[in-house]
């Protein structure tokens, strides 16, 4: 059945418009290979002869009237006529060939697009074969780097990373792995050193925004006077020296993924009520902008300090609380599963560095009970230390007892009090603490710096130890 073509006449209008675009290729005809033009419907108005030839029409072939893909099924005039924009330069395709075009929209006195005009510049793009082959070398380039970044704000850790065998941590999991399922804000307690930034990775890496971002900021170690800019952007020249461009702020680059608040305890308590805001309407407002923009974040955050305190000496608002700690998660300080640490050493000394010769780090039964006895206030993270530290210490693969002893901070290599069961626990676990900073600040000559880092500390949470347990230095 031959398909009845469309007869409709061109208005006066769109006559005029037709014979201007003509008049207009006729006097550029020496600088273009070809032509075509279509109406407000993409159907063929108008084809130059040259063009004709380029496409290889049969002479009896009449294309006016016709959709102009059935023509050239890779023409975008289509686009032109819809968004009234033009295609100033671009490669189509047609058969085996490649053709340079540029499109135009054509428009009446009122600005409305009533067809576009189509060119072709070159019938061979040998002629732009240096600048193609830059574009090709930048766009791998671009998907190179685009690939990286998005490497770098993916999940590093699994839940798998997080070792251990004990019935604390058997539980954690199980907790973790409820909580991943959930789109609600999470927030994680525990020690300095305990794995908190890991467990949150987890979370993302089990939820359903595993391929989104996960993008991480430390409360601590950002300034107070860029935090604003930090989380919510800045508009074009915002300020004095901004950029002309804008910059995106962590919310929006961690926009359908997951936004991880290391050390909440240290957010100040300016930007939290615009830190709220953000949560309960789901809209940030980039520095020096007027526009507001959706945004679509999970909230993990995650803190050593004590929250429920500062919200009582007025530090830390309770309403913001309330907000990121829809589900809450406890991981155990290491010296609640003293069991995990034979396995624990194994995973971290296979990550420490040896000598070529060496086949691999072996710890012997003496020092793995030596290391049990100790109260681990900097928790895994002061482990890795103590094991790194015994590693460039010994003479040999082995890291034996005498090792062990000398890696470790002085006067905690030590065995452990047993608790009587009459006694307060959150009263033995603060008099070790105390202890262990008294004894750290002794070892260090009194500087708070290095003895927070004896500690696996940061001087943050150094300072509000000393503070909590009311020692003057």
């Amino acid at each position: 059945m031959t398909r009845k073509r469309a007869t409709i006449p061109p208005s006066p209008n769109n006559l005029h418009t037709i014979e201007q675009a003509v008049r207009a290729f006729s006097l550029l005809r020496d600088f273009f290979e070809g032509a075509i033009i279509v109406d407000a419907q993409t159907r063929i108005t108008w084809i130059d002869a040259r063009y004709r030839l380029l496409l290889k029409l049969a002479p009896d072939f009449d294309p006016i009237g016709l959709p102009v893909e059935e023509v050239i099924p890779h023409s975008l005039l289509r686009r032109v006529v819809e968004t009234g924009r033009p295609i100033l330069l671009d490669i189509m395709n047609f058969d085996d060939r490649q053709f340079v075009v540029c499109r135009i929209p054509l428009k009446d006195a009122k600005g409305n697009v009533e067809g576009a005009i189509g060119f072709v510049f070159y019938d061979n793009v040998d002629y732009l074969e240096p600048i193609l082959q830059k574009f090709e070398n930048l766009q791998k380039q671009l998907t190179r780097a685009q690939a990286a970044l998005i490497h770098e704000r993916q999940t590093k850790y699994s839940l798998s990373s997080f070792v251990g065998t004990s019935e604390a941590v058997k539980d954690l999991k199980s907790q973790v792995r409820r909580f991943a399922l959930r789109d609600g804000a999470a927030l994680i307690l525990g020690e300095t050193g305990t794995g908190k930034e890991l467990l949150a990775h987890a979370i993302h890496q089990q939820s359903d925004r595993a391929d989104g971002p996960f993008v991480a900021v430390n409360m601590a170690a950002v300034p107070e006077a860029l935090l604003e800019s930090e989380f919510f952007g800045v508009a074009p020249g915002a300020f004095t020296g901004a950029d002309r461009k804008a910059r995106k702020g962590k919310f929006e680059l961690a926009h359908g993924g997951t936004l991880f608040l290391d050390e909440i305890g240290d957010m100040p308590l300016g930007i939290q009520a615009k830190f709220l805001r953000v949560l309960q309407e789901g809209e940030i407002e980039a520095l020096g902008s007027n526009t507001v923009k959706k945004i679509d974040v999970r909230i993990i955050a995650a803190t050593s300090q004590d929250l429920e305190a500062r919200i009582a000496d007025k530090t830390f608002r309770p309403d913001l609380y309330y907000r990121i700690a829809v589900l809450t998660v406890r991981i155990p300080p290491l010296r609640e599963r003293l069991n995990d640490i034979p396995l624990l050493c194994e995973t971290l000394l296979e990550q420490t560095m040896r000598a070529s010769d060496q086949r691999g780090w072996v710890i012997s039964p003496e020092a793995i009970k030596l290391l049990q006895d100790h109260d681990w206030p900097g928790n895994v993270r002061e482990l890795r230390n103590v094991l790194e530290r015994a590693a460039a210490m010994a003479p040999t693969e082995i890291l034996d007892a005498a090792v062990i002893q000398r890696a470790l901070p002085p006067s905690t290599a030590r065995q452990r009090m047993p608790v009587q069961l009459t006694a307060d626990l959150a009263t033995t676990l603060a008099d070790a603490e105390r202890q262990a900073i008294l004894e750290a600040l002794a070892t260090s000559g009194g500087q708070k710096s290095v003895a927070a880092t004896r500690l696996g500390v940061s001087r943050s949470q150094f300072y509000e130890k000393l503070k909590r347990h009311n020692i003057a230095v």
